[in-house]
């Protein structure tokens, strides 16, 4: 990741640096005591992610990122303060900030906030690329084979370790659905939809209690799937599963926290987050992505 540093306090921006070195979380391409000076040189080396203090002498962070904006910035912006007024916070947010960074800048928080921002840049132009790749889709496919559909979805489950899972078949028949009904590939339906459709494809007497069923078993299913994948990548995150699956369809800090784990030879699943929501929709890209192949 590339990162510029706008900040008023020559202290903080040396801080910031530091983390980032110190860590290998990217790369400093340039630094700015205000906004007004960091316009020009963030507009022509483009960083990633600008970290940029709210309150600033001329231009304060809020000015600066409107300027940056209006004129084709398309980074993401992470806001340096001590400010607490939550009015001001969530003026901010609505300016795109990804996440707050508190003073006195604390080494911890620093790098926990970069790891998730950098995951969560990585994972959107992942599937900016998929998107990209299905324009070429229209809306009137042509009939597909389900068994092609059904056969990239169990190579995927197996890579990941949940073939035998019980939730496996809920995810083969979701993204049956999605793929033969979604006639906007770009569009993704709210969870509560899926399941209501899911239930009454497998003729639920209890549409509710069955949607309540279903998202156990994908929960419990993709549980398996994360714990399979950080196993491998702590033994060796080189791995081509490791470094295909653990950043598209899992949170970075998740994935970490396993690895620490099994390192240390003690696991506990109750603790771990799962994105239902994300591993779905990664999955119905990719199989979509497959298509064009087929």
């Amino acid at each position: 990741m590339r990162y510029y540093i706008v900040d008023d306090d020559s202290a903080s921006r040396m801080m910031l640096k530091k983390i980032i070195v110190d860590g290998e979380l990217g790369l400093v391409i340039g630094e700015a005591e205000n906004g007004e000076k960091s316009i020009a040189p963030i507009l022509s080396t483009l960083p990633d992610i600008v970290l940029i203090d709210f309150l600033m002498p001329d231009l304060d962070g809020i000015e600066t990122i409107e300027k940056l904006k209006s004129q084709g910035f398309e980074g993401q912006f992470i806001m340096i303060s001590q400010i607490v007024n939550k009015e001001m916070v969530g003026e901010a947010y609505k300016k795109g900030i990804e996440f707050f960074i508190h003073k006195p800048i604390n080494k911890v928080e620093v790098q926990t906030i970069l790891q998730k921002t950098a995951e969560q840049y990585r994972l959107r132009d992942s599937l900016l690329t998929i998107k990209e790749s299905l324009a070429s889709f229209t809306t009137a496919k042509p009939a597909l084979k389900k068994q092609n559909v059904g056969e990239i979805v169990r190579t995927k489950l197996s890579d990941m370790g949940i073939m035998s899972e019980v939730g496996s078949n809920d995810l083969k028949e979701i993204i049956e659905m999605l793929v033969y009904k979604n006639n906007e590939p770009n569009t993704f339906p709210p969870l509560i939809d899926i399941y209501e459709s899911l239930a009454k494809r497998q003729n639920a007497e209890d549409i509710k209690k069955e949607m309540k069923a279903i998202e156990q078993r994908l929960r419990r299913t993709i549980l398996a799937a994360i714990q399979h994948i950080a196993t491998i990548g702590s033994i060796d995150y080189t791995s081509r599963e490791f470094e295909h699956y653990a950043p598209r369809y899992f949170e970075y800090q998740e994935i970490r926290k396993l690895m620490i784990e099994v390192g240390e030879n003690r696991l506990n699943s109750s603790k771990i987050k799962v994105n239902i929501k994300k591993f779905i929709q990664v999955l119905y890209l990719e199989v979509l992505e497959s298509y064009k192949n087929i």
